[in-house]
């Protein structure tokens, strides 16, 4: 069961921190003042999530959860790394990374909501508190969707080209983690694949309302120990301070 717990947990932190990461690229750099404070904001939110998974995973190891976190975050080699392919993407352009981020709440929404009712009362608790700030990140990222999507010509041809980009890497959403099943016969989770109706319900409605079209494109199935190069790339710069000297008390 901790293999598999471990496994689970990894895949939940890890798909926090590298979007978190990504969504940190834009400090100093989004379209308008206001935004560039609020992506800061949200970048901090989803890596405080990720720690706080890391922090479970502590716990259950037995490790100590001041430190841990970090150590899976800044000493882990890329191949170790549980994330889905669509976070670990460059930043793009701002429809990129609104749809991106769009996607992915939606996402967080419905898994959130299930993991709420887990009978692992710790994954429970986590999943509650976390729930609260990732609704008003899907409030956010949603209404993004609607302004650019139904806004001029130029923005609504880049979500769409976001979207179609962005489409085949969604199926990773819903593929089984490690370890998975052991985890739903204990009733601890539930299927990744019975998330995808919740997912299509909440994301389908708000792309045709703007004016956005839902692509043909199959959906990739791919574990999540399948990475791209652009993940390598990443955590070289992102893991590069800590590793300089790895015992010391940053």
């Amino acid at each position: 069961m901790k293999t598999a717990l471990r496994e689970y947990l990894l895949a939940l932190a890890d798909d926090e921190l590298i979007l978190g990461h990504r969504a940190s690229e834009w400090c100093g750099h989004a379209p308008i003042l206001e935004e560039d404070i609020a992506f800061a904001n949200l970048a901090l939110d989803e890596i405080g999530h990720a720690s706080l998974w890391y922090s479970v995973l502590a716990e259950i190891e037995e490790q100590d959860p001041a430190v841990y976190p970090d150590r899976l975050a800044y000493f882990r080699e890329p191949q170790d790394f549980r994330n889905i392919q669509m976070v670990e993407l460059p930043k793009g352009d701002w429809a990129f990374t609104i749809m991106r981020q769009y996607l992915f709440d939606a996402y967080e929404q419905v898994r959130l909501e299930a993991l709420s009712q887990s009978g692992y009362e710790i994954l429970a608790q986590v999943a509650m508190k976390i729930r609260q700030e990732e609704f008003y990140h899907y409030r956010h990222s949603s209404a993004w969707v609607r302004r650019l999507g139904a806004g001029t010509q130029e923005s609504q041809r880049r979500m769409q080209i976001a979207l179609d980009e962005l489409w085949a890497y969604t199926g990773q959403l819903f593929q089984p983690i490690a370890g998975e099943s052991e985890l739903i016969q204990a009733g601890y989770v539930i299927a990744s694949e019975n998330l995808k109706d919740k997912w299509q319900d909440k994301v389908y409605p708000t792309l045709i309302e703007s004016s956005l079209v839902i692509p043909a494109t199959p959906q990739l199935h791919m574990n999540r120990q399948t990475h791209t190069h652009h993940l390598e790339v990443l955590l070289s710069e992102m893991q590069s301070v800590a590793r300089l000297e790895a015992e010391a008390n940053w």
